[in-house]
C-alpha cells in the first residue's frame, strides 16, 4: 500500500525519480534537470475545480538555471514546453499517488500562452485540477492546469492527458 501524503519535498521527488517513492512498477518523475518543480505543496483526491483531485507545485527560479543559458541567447526565457511538461509530470504523479501502477506517458492536451517566464521571475506555481481518471487496461488521467509566474497566470492548459502503461519494455 502506498503511503499517501498531501505534500512532497524535493528529496521525496528525487526518490520518485529513482523509483523509490511508490516502488517497482509505478511511474517515476524525471530526474533533474527535467524535473520541473522543487516541491508539491498540495495533492489530494477531492479538491480542485471538479472535486476529483488537485496537485499544486512550485519551482524556485534563479538566472543560472540551465534553460536560461540556451533559450534564447541574450533573451533568457523558459521554454513554454517545459511548463507544459511540468503539468504532465504532475498528472502522472497524481495517478501513481492515487494507486495506479504503470509507466507514464504524456498523450496530449491544449495550452494557451498569455505570458512568459523570464530570468527575473522568482517563483513559478503549477497547478492541475483532475477532471477524470479512467482505470481499465490503460489508466488515463484527464486534467486542466495553469502556470503562474510570480502570482500571475501565464499559461492555461486543457484536456491534458497522461496514460500509465504496464506493458512497456524496461
Amino acid at each position: 500500500m502506498i503511503e499517501r501524503k498531501n505534500a512532497y519535498d524535493y528529496d521525496e521527488l528525487i526518490a520518485s525519480g529513482n523509483g523509490k517513492l511508490f516502488g517497482p512498477g509505478f511511474a517515476q518523475l524525471p530526474k533533474p534537470p527535467m524535473l520541473m518543480f522543487d516541491r508539491i505543496t498540495r495533492i489530494d483526491d477531492s479538491g480542485g475545480s471538479f472535486g476529483k483531485g488537485q496537485v499544486r507545485a512550485e519551482l524556485d527560479l534563479n538566472p543560472d538555471l540551465w534553460f536560461f543559458k540556451c533559450h534564447f541567447n541574450n533573451d533568457p526565457v523558459m521554454p513554454g514546453c517545459l511548463g507544459l511538461d511540468a503539468l504532465w509530470q504532475m498528472t502522472g504523479f497524481f495517478l501513481c499517488w492515487s494507486g495506479s501502477p504503470g509507466y507514464g506517458r504524456a498523450l496530449g492536451g491544449s495550452i494557451k500562452f498569455k505570458g512568459q517566464i523570464t530570468n527575473d521571475i522568482k517563483k513559478v506555481e503549477f497547478g492541475i485540477n483532475v477532471k477524470r481518471v479512467l482505470r481499465s487496461r490503460l489508466v488515463l488521467g484527464l486534467t486542466e492546469g495553469f502556470v503562474k509566474a510570480d502570482g500571475e497566470t501565464i499559461y492555461e492548459a486543457s484536456e491534458l492527458r497522461v496514460g500509465l502503461f504496464t506493458d512497456l519494455v524496461k
